[in-house]
């Protein structure tokens, strides 16, 4: 197996037994400065985390693997707080990265199979997401996914916009938000 010298993965929080867990529960997280710690409304990031250790925790086995570098779907910190004035104008999360001719999503999660694949040794595991594409990439990398398990939490006023662009491209969100 090779593995990439230049890995996203930054932290994996595991519960003891986690290696030897038959189908434990876990959250590939994008790295969110502005929502995880600064606690920014205007994405559901911040909340999400919380709502992902809570879950772990209650089901007393599983992991959160945390994603460096996927600031802003991977655009960086800095490049982040341009879209967000192309926001505050109309455009939502996506066309301001296009608008400024960034990719929509340029986030790999490829990273966390082979880290994943390393650490349950070729067991599945149920994924805590709405992306799609996060289940894709596990799978691509390798690494069997069981099931997904929806995770929504932190919808508010200031994010909804947000919410909605997220289904539009593909999250599995309820149909009222």
């Amino acid at each position: 197996m090779l593995l990439q010298t230049n890995m996203s993965v930054n932290s994996v929080f595991a519960l003891p037994g986690f290696r030897d867990a038959a189908n434990p529960l876990v959250r590939v997280h994008s790295c969110c400065l502005t929502g995880d710690v600064f606690g920014s409304k205007r994405c559901d990031c911040g909340p999400q985390l919380t709502a992902a250790f809570e879950q772990i925790l209650a089901a007393g086995q599983g992991a959160v693997v945390y994603m460096s570098g996927h600031e802003g779907r991977g655009i960086g910190l800095w490049a982040k707080a341009v879209p967000y004035l192309l926001q505050d104008d109309g455009q939502d999360t996506f066309e301001a990265n296009i608008s400024l001719g960034l990719p929509e999503d340029s986030r790999d999660f490829t990273d966390a199979a082979a880290v994943l694949r390393y650490l349950l040794a070729d067991r599945p595991l149920r994924l805590l997401s709405n992306n799609p594409h996060k289940r894709e990439d596990l799978e691509l990398g390798g690494q069997r996914v069981s099931a997904v398990v929806p995770l929504v939490s932190g919808v508010c006023e200031h994010n909804i916009r947000y919410i909605r662009a997220k289904r539009r491209k593909g999250h599995v969100l309820p149909p009222e938000l």
